[in-house]
């Protein structure tokens, strides 16, 4: 299973490398949610690739599992200021799935959407490489259903309103197209360490 360092790899106890404006929660994990936890079980779970890919292709359950497993472990980041260390999902590189559908060269951005109708933009460079994964682990566990389970969008690198709970898809796009947080006054990027937390930062 491939690990991937949070960050620049320091070390996350003695030096947690916290962003401006961030506190580290400890072992708290905050539930924020702009909608309500949806009843949702792996069984009538899928996952959606499609907009300027060669191939639009869902992946049920089985099938997202099939996929080499992957892991994150490193810090997260929310707009709301804290900050968490030492996480670890599991679940598949965001890669595998993009390199089955086959974005065309004209893709810049994706919409991610979930199985509430919740949205989030992202360029497709900040989902690519590495950076981004389907997650259904949260420490060795499945994932909770307040945490986003059965699978979320994880983008560790940008604020956690980007990694998008209940994920159920993304729309690859030739242009950025704002999300529901993005429509509502917050960044339309979200980088940690730039501060980017509303329109104008």
């Amino acid at each position: 299973m491939h690990i991937t360092r949070g960050f620049t790899g320091r070390p996350r106890v003695d030096d947690p490398g916290l962003p401006p404006g961030q506190y580290d929660a400890g072992d708290d994990w905050p539930v924020l949610s702009a909608e309500v936890t949806p009843d949702l079980a792996p069984a009538d779970w899928t996952f959606r690739v499609d907009g300027l890919v060669a191939e639009p292709r869902t992946w049920d359950w089985e099938e997202a599992h099939r996929l080499p497993p992957s892991a994150y472990e490193g810090a997260i980041h929310c707009v709301t200021s804290w900050s968490k260390f030492g996480v670890r999902f599991g679940g598949v590189s965001l890669d595998a799935f993009l390199d089955v559908a086959r974005p065309h060269g004209s893709a810049t951005h994706a919409v991610a959407y979930s199985h509430t109708g919740y949205t989030a933009n992202l360029p497709l460079a900040d989902l690519t490489g590495g950076r981004a994964w389907i997650a259904w682990e949260y420490d060795g566990r499945p994932l909770a259903p307040e945490h986003g389970g059965p699978a979320r969008l994880l983008v560790p690198h940008l604020y956690f309103w980007k990694s998008a709970k209940w994920i159920a898809g993304l729309r690859i796009l030739d242009h950025d197209e704002p999300g529901f947080w993005e429509r509502n006054g917050y960044h339309e990027r979200g980088n940690p360490w730039e501060e980017q937390r509303y329109s104008g930062d």
